[in-house]
């Protein structure tokens, strides 16, 4: 049974069960316990006095613990990838692949918690108490608009780097990617006019950082519509945002928001018809981001646009957040931020546009998610914006 294409191979149900078959995670010592000294050493009686040196000092665990640098990698499963609400036995399956890829591209130890409640003050509360055992928390696949009160009040109650993944991660990269387009085309950032359809976690959030970055005309839609000022059926996020997009007051739908724009983000389900891609202004930017099944379909786009990405690893230009959150949360940890801010994330963003400078082109406006250096300069320009 064929489920999907990836650039190299099709993969078939067996071959990802197997793969998955136990988990995808262990736990490795990182000291000897070869003998009876490793282990009077490494637990009973030796562990009694790091014991006793934190118990002076509560400062010190972060010296002898891996809480400092342990991310809680949290959801509660009501908007896993594009599978929606399946709670939190589903979702941890996910939640086991991103705690690998901290390892693996950012060199940091996570760990999976999918919590059994949807309620916010309990989720708050639940990491509060948890809070001695890890550094940071990384949340994942949390529903809209939930999510939004989720991350704000753990901002507020931990002192700790908190970031929504769907929310920053993916608007770091389409920042950078849009930048990495810009400079091939020629183009320049503040006068592009900018269509995102979705107005969840991740369409809200890249509003925000592109609005920040410079982008003076951004145009929101949801599955009602463009947001405008006074118009019915916005919770109180999409009203806020309404307030600071869309300045030329642009009322109706995707045919209205498209005609003349020059980038196109979708991060909905909504299918965008062909026809109104021929609307855009001249050589435009389409980034159908939905996965697996875009927007439009990239050979539809490339009939128009002179550069299209996707979230998908079988197309060009993808638009993928490893190449933001293991740098991140490592730059954050490594400079001892208590918060993840505005400034750090543009300096992310920078950063990956800084390594994909070096080799770009239309198909190339994003580095390589293997590329070595992607998690260093991320993590070291995040680093850096702590103190700025």
């Amino acid at each position: 049974m064929s489920l999907c294409t990836t650039t190299d191979q099709e993969l078939s149900l067996a071959e990802i069960l197997t793969a998955h078959h136990g988990g995808k995670l262990t736990v490795t010592p990182s000291v000897p316990l070869g003998g009876a000294r490793d282990l009077s050493v490494a637990y009973s009686p030796g562990v009694a006095e790091v014991s006793r040196v934190i118990a002076g000092d509560a400062t010190k665990s972060a010296q002898y613990t891996w809480a400092q640098r342990l991310v809680a990698v949290v959801s509660d499963g009501t908007a896993v990838l594009g599978l929606g609400d399946i709670g939190p036995r589903a979702a941890l399956p996910v939640m086991e692949g991103k705690a690998a890829l901290f390892k693996a591209f950012g060199g940091l130890n996570s760990i999976p918690l999918v919590l059994d409640t949807t309620d916010v003050d309990e989720i708050v509360q639940t990491l509060v108490r948890l809070r001695p055992s890890f550094g940071a928390v990384n949340l994942e696949d949390v529903s809209a608009p939930r999510c939004f009160e989720l991350e704000r009040r753990l901002v507020e109650a931990l002192d700790c780097p908190v970031m929504h993944d769907d929310q920053h991660g993916t608007a770091i990269v389409v920042l950078a990617a849009l930048r990495g387009a810009c400079a091939t085309m020629a183009r320049e950032l503040g006068r592009l006019r900018v269509v995102i359809t979705g107005a969840g976690a991740a369409g809200v959030a890249c509003a925000e950082i592109l609005l920040a970055a410079g982008v003076a005309d951004v145009t929101v839609l949801d599955s009602r519509g463009i947001l405008v000022p006074g118009r019915p059926g916005m919770n109180a996020v999409k009203a806020d945002l309404a307030e600071r997009t869309n300045p030329r007051r642009v009322a109706g739908a995707e045919a209205e928001a498209l005609a003349g724009a020059d980038v196109f983000i979708g991060l909905s389900c909504a299918t965008i018809p062909e026809e109104l891609l021929a609307t855009m202004a001249p050589e435009p930017m389409v980034f159908a981001l939905s996965n697996p099944d875009p927007e439009v379909h990239p050979d539809v786009a490339g009939r128009y646009a002179s550069i299209v990405a996707t979230g998908r690893s079988d197309f060009p230009n993808q638009i993928n957040n490893v190449l933001a959150f293991p740098g991140i949360f490592r730059g954050a940890l490594d400079a001892g931020a208590t918060r993840i801010t505005e400034r750090m994330k543009l300096a992310a963003a920078d950063a990956i546009f800084a390594v994909a400078a070096e080799d770009l082109a239309v198909d190339r406006i994003v580095p390589s998610p293997f590329d070595p250096r992607v998690a260093a300069s991320v993590a070291s320009a995040v680093a850096q914006a702590v103190g700025e």
